[in-house]
């Protein structure tokens, strides 16, 4: 599903708590794209895509941002990134039809290779995920009575759109939110989990690396335009998840947007919503900060916590989307900056 933004000015609000806040930088990227996927592959080398047919890299951290366009691209908008390195990398675009594409680069977005154009007019892709070099699975939303779920093995070359028997028959109108490149994400290399959004904001599992997938239901927040948004998991069973109301942007201020499982899905446990109005788009581990901080973005601003959402600290309201991270540090992606925190 397709979500819109309201351009935001950053306003810097101090963080509240107990907890030693992180250390906040504001990088900017040169442009005035809306950044709604990241990918931290070490310290260093970070990717970020967004509107505009945006496509940007980083090597030293973020201190400089680097685009590397995808020609012919300039109308698309890349929802999703995943990379291997600072010369590997995947991009997804979204939207209805050919809109929804792949593309790869090996030598750094030097240059890029198309290896997937939608020709199903019906269909929509939302986000992705690899869990190596050569495993990757695509969700896109519901159409014709089918679930939509590509796979690949042979790291992008061709794509099998996985037959009915073998994912969960969808909902009236399911779908999920391509609002943070987290609505597919993996535990390992053979557990993937595909968040989706309205009407049902359930939760598809496969634990044989995208082959296959059941489903689940979960707690959060669920209605036509509500559903949830974003996952993290950090190994098979730990995983923290966000959720929205995206008819209501900037003021969304639904229960049951947070929620933990250390089951793989199985159950989840509520947490407090962040202390701003607004829909969340995202969140992610910082796994070098403690064992229980995360970060979440939305439409209301990016947030931190230390104790796995019980409670919440605002950096600012601006709104952001996409967000990754990697040992002490994460990166935030708003329109025409990236937001650092650093532990």
């Amino acid at each position: 599903m397709m979500l819109s933004f309201v351009h935001l000015s950053l306003v810097g609000l101090s963080a509240l708590g107990a907890a030693e806040p992180p250390r906040v930088t504001t990088q900017r990227t040169g442009g005035n794209a809306l950044l709604f996927a990241v990918h931290a592959v070490s310290e260093r080398v970070v990717w970020a895509s967004g509107t505009g047919g945006t496509v940007l890299r980083t090597t030293d951290g973020g201190a400089t941002w680097t685009p590397r366009p995808v020609p012919g691209a300039d109308s698309l908008q890349f929802r999703d990134v995943h990379a291997f390195g600072a010369d590997t990398a995947f991009v997804l675009a979204i939207g209805n039809g050919d809109a929804s594409r792949i593309y790869r680069t090996i030598d750094g977005g030097a240059s890029w290779t198309e290896q997937f154009r939608n020709t199903d007019p019906d269909a929509f892709y939302d986000c992705f995920t690899f869990t190596d070099a050569r495993h990757g699975v695509v969700f896109g939303d519901a159409a014709r009575g089918r679930t939509h779920i590509l796979r690949t093995v042979t790291g992008g070359a061709s794509w099998e759109l996985l037959s009915p028997q073998n994912v969960p028959a969808p909902l009236d109108g399911e779908g999920a939110y391509a609002a943070s490149g987290r609505c597919v994400v993996h535990g390992d290399a053979s557990t993937v989990y595909i968040a989706t959004g309205g009407p049902g904001s359930r939760l598809f599992t496969s634990t044989d690396g995208g082959a296959s997938f059941s489903v689940r239901e979960t707690p959060f927040v669920r209605s036509a335009s509500s559903g949830t948004s974003g996952l993290a998991f950090k190994d098979a069973n730990t995983g923290i998840g966000v959720a929205g109301d995206m008819t209501n942007l900037r003021g969304d201020t639904a229960g049951a947007v947070v929620a933990v499982t250390r089951d793989g899905g199985a159950t989840w446990t509520l947490r407090a919503r962040p202390p701003l109005p607004g829909a969340l788009t995202g969140v992610t581990w910082v796994p070098g900060a403690g064992e229980n901080t995360v970060v979440a973005a939305g439409f209301g601003g990016v947030f931190w916590s230390t104790d796995a959402g019980a409670t919440w600290s605002a950096v600012t309201d601006a709104g952001h989307a996409g967000l990754d991270a990697f040992g002490r540090t994460a990166w935030v992606g708003g329109r025409g900056v990236v937001t650092r925190l650093d532990w």
